[in-house]
């Protein structure tokens, strides 16, 4: 017979990791916060999308590079009275601060998108903060609008950067149906992707330079009226106050 002798300290150690383990559970499972809790860290959400049992659906663009498509997008979404978000990067609202213009005047909703479209979970908070006031003051400048929502490039973020965000009075946007159009899909790919996962609440995520995403987005609005749905922008569809952010990203009214 082979005896194994385990010392105490280990013993304390899968104790400990034993108890851990079934914090974490517990914690997802009753936690009702706003943030995600792994062990006993707490994880701060942006929005990814909405709960509601109305048929609304908030379509957005990110912009940084060019203008090739923002008119025919524009002229779209006019003939279909359809509402919009766009998040603009600083550099892109100076270099086409006519644009800007004409987004509000088709009556959109405009947030920033950072100064200069860095990987903001890598910045400190003092950073943090010069990205999003100098980005916000320079839309502002243009609009005479308060920017009020904020996307992080690349979707990156951390807990610094929810907690800076919210400080300035922002509330950080995600999405729940990413259309790909970065990517380059055919304007059938996208429509199909977007059809498909879009549903009570959603954000979705296009670019205002995306190749073929003006051509799809007649399609797109189309096949989701013909399911019963109508656009809002975000600002529109979110919570304001008295509301929490499921692990999953959702936001609830409370």
């Amino acid at each position: 017979m082979r005896i194994t002798i385990v010392s105490a300290r280990k013993i304390v150690a899968i104790v400990l990791s034993l108890a851990l383990v079934s914090g974490l559970f517990l914690a997802v499972r009753f936690s009702g916060a706003s943030d995600v809790i792994s062990g006993n860290v707490e994880r701060k959400l942006p929005i990814y999308r909405v709960k509601t049992d109305e048929k609304k659906i908030a379509i957005s663009f990110d912009c940084a590079w060019g203008t090739d498509y923002t008119d025919t997008l524009l002229s779209v979404m006019e003939k279909e009275n359809v509402k919009s978000t766009f998040f603009m990067v600083e550099f892109w609202t100076v270099k086409h601060g006519d644009y800007v213009k004409k987004i509000v005047e088709h009556g959109h909703e405009i947030g920033t998108h950072s100064k200069t479209h860095p990987e903001m979970s890598k910045l400190d908070r003092s950073a943090i903060e010069s990205e999003l006031k100098s980005s916000s003051l320079a839309i502002e400048n243009i609009t005479g609008k308060k920017v009020e929502l904020f996307r992080a490039p690349f979707g990156d973020y951390d807990d610094l950067l929810i907690e800076t965000a919210k400080d300035l009075g922002l509330f950080t946007i995600q999405w729940d149906v990413d259309s790909l159009d970065w990517k380059d899909l055919s304007a059938s790919e996208i429509t199909e992707r977007v059809v498909k996962n879009a549903k009570e609440g959603s954000i979705v995520l296009f670019h205002n330079q995306g190749k073929h995403t003006a051509e799809a987005l007649p399609g797109i609005i189309a096949k989701l009226k013909d399911k019963g749905f109508t656009f809002v922008s975000i600002g529109e569809l979110i919570y304001r106050d008295n509301y929490k952010i499921l692990p999953n990203g959702e936001q609830i009214k409370l």
